[in-house]
């Protein structure tokens, strides 16, 4: 594989309790939005949500509509990655080297491995 891309992602947060994920589901859904990639933990009592998606616009469009709080939009770099013993620690290794912070990273669809980073260029420079 290889290669990477920056993409945007779009925090939310959700009351942690059932059905809200759903509704978050659900909106993007009817709205045509593809989730790409997402992670989803419980912080101080709420559920915070990253969701990957390709039209970020149409994305918030729709999760504010459905009464879905957008919290933050950030771009970040798509790794197309290996599924193999030791990847990770070789992406996050290279991204050390070359002095780049990992503030968070979940996987994608696709195998791709999503990364908000201290600096995207560095980044890509140092995954290219």
């Amino acid at each position: 594989k290889g290669g990477s891309s920056v993409a945007k992602d779009l925090q939310v947060e959700l009351e942690d309790r059932p059905g809200t994920l759903a509704q978050l589901g659900e909106a993007l859904g009817r709205a045509g939005v593809n989730i790409e990639g997402f992670c989803a933990v419980p912080v101080q009592g709420r559920g915070r949500v990253h969701v990957l998606v390709e039209d970020a616009g149409a994305a918030r469009q729709a999760l504010e509509g459905a009464g879905v709080q957008v919290t933050g939009e950030r771009e970040v770099l798509v790794v197309d990655v290996v599924d193999q013993p030791g990847t990770l620690g070789s992406v996050a290794r290279k991204l050390a080297d070359a002095g780049v912070n990992i503030d968070w990273a979940y996987l994608a669809t696709r195998t791709r491995l999503v990364l908000a980073v201290s600096d995207l260029d560095r980044a890509r420079s140092a995954l290219s």
